[in-house]
C-alpha cells in the first residue's frame, strides 16, 4: 500500500509495466494506494517478451502520457522491460515472485521475438526503489521460488570464478555502447563473501522455504530465501549465465524459467572447471531436494546432438559474454563437451538415487 507514496516522490503519474494478469492479482491494492496518495497509474500493458520493439513502444507510451516514473511489476521480464524503458532513472520495482535477481540489478536481458537471446543492457544505477510484499510472493506458485533458487545457485560459483580470474565486472555500460569502454569495477571481497552466503542460505533454508511457499505462508526461512533470490543472487556472472543464454536457441527449453535453465547451466560450469567431486555432489543434492533440473530433459531438451551443443556453446562464448570471466581460456568445443557431460552427470545421479 506504500507504492503510491514512492510514486509521489517523483510526481503524480506512473507508467505501469506488467502482464495484465499480474495487475489483476494486485488491482485492489493498486486502487487503494492510488486513492490514498492521489496518484495515477497508466497501464502500458506488456507483450511478455523484452524485445527492442516492445520496449520502444512502452517508452513512447510513457512519453505521451508524461509519466513521472516507471513501475515494473511482476516477474523478471516485465521488470527487465521497465529497466530498458526507464534507462536507469525514476524506476520502482515491485516483484510479485522471487524467481530471479532482476529486481535489484542494474542490467536487463533483451530477447528476440522468438525468445532467443539478443543482448544485455546495462544502466548507470540500480532501481530507485524495490518493494517486496512477502505475502504476495508466498501466494505465487512455488515453481517461481524454486526457479529463483536455481538462479541463486550459480551465484557463488560464478562469483568465485570471477574473483579467481581477477575479472572486471560489467557495470554502467548502456546497450550497444560496450565497444571501446572499460567496465567500471572489479569484484570485491565483500561481494565474494555475500555470494558465499547466498549458497549457504540455499543449503540451510531452501527446502524449508519451498515447503512454506507450498503452504502459502510466510516464515523466516521464506524471508531469507526471498532476500537470497532477489538481492544476494546478482553478485557475479561467469559461465553458467552465458551457457543459459546459449540454451535459448534450443526450442524445447523456451517454456522453462530462467532460473531452471541456470540451475542446469551451473552443473555445466562445474564440469567445465573440473570442480571437486564433493562440490558437484552438493549442488546435485541441493537441486534434487528442491526440484531443480538436473538434466537437459528436465528443461525440455530430450536429446541433444554435438552440433546442437556446439551452437549453444558458440553463443555462450561470444566476446561480450560473462563466460570469459572464468579463470582459464575458453574453448568453444570444451564448453559444448561440458554441456553434454553435465547432462550425463545428471542422468547418472538420477539413476543412482532412483529419481524419475
Amino acid at each position: 500500500l506504500n507504492l503510491g507514496y514512492f510514486v509521489s516522490t517523483f510526481g503524480k503519474k506512473a507508467l505501469l509495466i506488467a502482464n495484465p494478469a499480474d495487475v489483476d492479482r494486485v488491482r485492489p491494492q493498486l486502487e487503494e494506494t492510488a486513492k490514498k496518495f492521489d496518484i495515477t497509474f497508466v497501464e502500458g500493458g506488456f507483450s511478455g517478451e523484452v524485445t527492442r520493439e516492445e520496449t520502444k513502444r512502452l517508452q513512447n507510451v510513457g512519453q505521451k502520457e508524461q509519466a513521472d516514473c516507471i513501475i515494473g511489476l511482476g516477474g523478471g521480464k516485465a521488470i527487465d522491460a521497465s529497466k530498458v524503458v526507464a534507462e536507469g532513472e525514476n524506476l520502482i520495482i515491485v516483484p510479485t515472485i522471487a524467481a530471479q535477481d532482476a529486481p535489484t540489478s542494474h542490467s536487463a536481458v533483451l530477447y528476440h521475438e522468438d525468445g532467443s537471446f539478443d543482448d544485455y543492457a546495462y544502466f548507470k544505477q540500480s532501481p530507485s526503489v524495490v518493494m517486496v510484499d512477502t505475502k504476495v510472493v508466498a501466494k505465487a506458485p512455488t515453481r517461481f521460488l524454486v526457479a529463483g533458487m536455481g538462479d541463486a545457485l550459480s551465484t557463488y560459483f560464478e562469483a568465485r570464478a570471477t574473483h579467481n580470474s581477477y575479472s572486471r565486472v560489467n557495470a554502467s555500460l548502456p546497450m550497444g555502447s560496450r565497444e571501446g569502454l572499460t567496465p567500471a569495477a572489479s569484484g570485491t571481497y565483500a561481494a565474494l563473501a555475500m555470494a558465499k552466503l547466498c549458497w549457504e542460505n540455499l543449503q540451510e533454508d531452501g527446502l524449508k522455504a519451498k515447503l512454506a511457499c507450498d503452504a502459502n505462508v510466510v516464515t523466516e526461512s521464506l524471508n531469507k530465501i526471498i532476500e537470497t533470490n532477489i538481492l544476494l543472487s546478482g553478485l557475479g556472472l561467469a559461465a553458467a549465465h552465458a551457457i543459459h543464454n546459449g540454451m535459448t536457441v534450443l526450442p524445447g527449453a523456451h517454456s522453462y524459467l530462467h532460473g531452471e535453465k541456470v540451475a542446469f547451466a551451473t552443473i555445466a560450469q562445474l564440469v567445465l572447471e573440473d570442480a571437486a567431486k564433493d562440490e558437484l555432489e552438493a549442488v546435485l543434492d541441493f537441486s534434487a531436494s528442491v526440484g531443480l533440473p538436473l538434466t537437459l530433459s528436465d528443461i525440455g531438451v530430450d536429446e541433444i546432438t554435438y552440433e546442437e551443443a556446439l551452437e549453444v556453446a558458440k553463443i555462450a562464448c561470444i566476446p561480450e559474454e560473462s563466460i570469459h570471466s572464468m579463470p582459464f581460456p575458453i574453448v568453444v568445443e570444451e564448453v559444448a563437451n561440458a554441456i553434454i557431460v553435465a547432462d550425463k552427470v545428471g542422468q547418472e545421479y538420477k539413476t543412482r538415487h532412483k529419481l524419475d
